[in-house]
């Protein structure tokens, strides 16, 4: 390994082998040596030598014998379980997965919300009981959207809502940053959101300001026809305020990708509602993961080559 030009970390993810990533970085960069390191041992000897590493995180015993390493592509979007003042100490780029989650994200919030619209989560029921019996819908057109988080993932969510002929309201920490919404407002203003909102997109990560957001008093704010769908992070929504919420009737329903506790307890309350969607953590779920994580990595060791330094990067988080 030791002429080795990228050292691809122990990871997977989704049940997706690594083995995939590194296919994938060899076809975008046939001219690079690029090794898998299976074991800690090949790891330890890869990061001894490569000035390229990619993985879920490296420690900082490992970075003290990484002499010549310039970038760490980090396989996740957060990137707080990294040790990065050790990584700034040694001079180590970091970069995330921001971004390759959007697609796939986006179709699952777009099919939560269309499963609520025109009671897809109704007709399976049903079709359980093999019951023929008509029952109300509701149109997604002319419909307004709330998305808490404007990031990629918020982004890619008002994109593939822009064909439906709905009004968007972005909420996010930095407003005046813009957005793709038809409105943009702050985290201060979330209630405005609220009380108009037809659906509620949470897209934001898990911060001191995010935590607990959602809850009594953004739920009683919120219209009883209102539905919640959740795909940033559990801890976002007070469980107990979102049962209390649902047991009155007070929201149309919500859709959980994530959840407070995660995984969520067999006997939990929430698994009792007919209105609530529940996945376990699966709208991040794609089989392109790897091919996106190398397109990133690989424009990002093309552009260090054309500038002579590991700065500017696409997804730089240092």
């Amino acid at each position: 390994m030791t002429d080795a030009d990228i050292a691809v970390l122990r990871q997977k993810i989704h049940g997706l082998p690594a083995e995939g990533y590194v296919e994938a970085l060899r076809e975008r960069l046939p001219d690079k040596e690029i090794v898998y390191a299976r074991t800690p041992a090949e790891e330890r000897e890869a990061l001894r030598t490569v000035p390229v590493a990619a993985g879920f995180t490296v420690t900082p015993d490992l970075l003290d014998e990484a002499e010549n390493l310039e970038l760490f592509a980090c396989s996740f979007a957060g990137t707080g379980h990294l040790p990065m003042e050790a990584l700034g100490d040694h001079g180590v780029a970091v970069t995330n997965a921001s971004g390759v989650h959007g697609p796939n994200i986006a179709e699952h919030v777009l099919g939560s919300i269309l499963s609520f619209a025109r009671g897809f989560h109704t007709a399976w029921r049903q079709k359980d009981r093999n019951e023929w019996r008509s029952f109300q819908t509701h149109e997604l057109q002319g419909s307004t959207v709330a998305v808490v988080g404007l990031g990629a993932i918020g982004q890619a969510i008002v994109d593939r809502l822009d064909p439906f002929g709905v009004d968007t309201i972005g909420v996010r920490y930095s407003p005046e940053k813009g957005g793709p919404t038809d409105e943009v407002l702050g985290f201060d203003e979330l209630h405005d959101a609220l009380a108009v909102a037809d659906y509620v997109v949470v897209a934001a990560p898990l911060t001191d300001e995010t935590e607990g957001m959602f809850d009594a008093n953004a739920f009683k704010t919120m219209k009883p026809s209102s539905v919640l769908v959740n795909i940033g992070r559990g801890p976002i929504v007070d469980t107990d305020a979102l049962v209390s919420t649902l047991e009155t009737n007070a929201i149309r329903g919500a859709s959980l990708d994530v959840t407070d506790p995660e995984p969520l307890p067999r006997d939990h309350d929430l698994w009792t509602f007919d209105n609530v969607l529940i996945t376990p953590h699966n709208a991040g779920h794609t089989p392109k993961y790897w091919e996106r994580l190398a397109d990133i990595l690989a424009h990002n060791v093309k552009q260090a080559e054309e500038l002579g330094a590991y700065e500017e990067l696409e997804n730089q988080v240092n």
